[in-house]
């Protein structure tokens, strides 16, 4: 059996049984939302040696999502938009990425940019993109310059300022502790 990594305290968990005992008693003790999006996570990818049940996963997200899980609103719009689980329903979808996005979920706010424009409300995408990127993710980033010099949604001054949010953000997110934890994650990544 592959082994994971706890969601809680990030340590190999070796068996299926560990970690669902963690897991189950985080669910029945304390009606965690991290654990039941967690759990959830594993249903819907077969990770952890569970296996593949999307209606399992939709169940857990939604009870995560009740009690104000931000990645079960994503992990639950991404199981609506592509109908993983539950019957497909764009406006669900749309609707649970715009609770996550709004709790502060840039990846939630990505997605967002990502549907408007799909739908052609380019101005409404970048909005979303400008949003994302000023919190500091990188792909809504280049979304935002994308827009400037190719597509021209986007004016020099919205992405300058857009630019100078994103680099203060990543400033303020800098620290000795995070880069030597990302140096550990990466090897650890590598080790698997």
């Amino acid at each position: 059996m592959e082994s994971d990594r706890c969601p809680f305290c990030n340590a190999n968990v070796e068996n299926h049984a560990e970690l669902d005992n963690k897991l189950t008693e985080r669910i029945e003790k304390y009606n965690d939302p991290v654990a039941m999006n967690s759990l959830g996570t594993y249903y819907m990818d077969g990770k952890g040696g569970y296996p593949v049940n999307p209606t399992k996963a939709v169940e857990l997200y939604r009870r995560a999502s009740e009690l104000g899980g931000v990645h079960a609103h994503r992990n639950l719009a991404r199981a609506y938009l592509m109908g993983r689980g539950i019957e497909m329903d764009k406006k669900k979808a749309i609707h649970h990425y715009q609770v996550a996005s709004i709790m502060g979920d840039v990846h939630s706010r990505y997605n967002l940019g990502a549907l408007e424009g799909q739908s052609g409300n380019n101005e409404r995408a970048m909005k979303h993109f400008m949003i994302a990127a000023k919190c500091g993710h990188d792909l809504s980033l280049e979304k935002v310059k994308e827009g400037y010099y190719s597509i021209g949604l986007s004016t020099k001054d919205d992405f300058e300022n857009t630019l100078r949010c994103h680099k203060a953000y990543h400033d303020e997110a800098k620290s000795e502790k995070r880069d030597r934890a990302k140096v550990i994650q990466a090897t650890r990544r590598n080790m698997r």
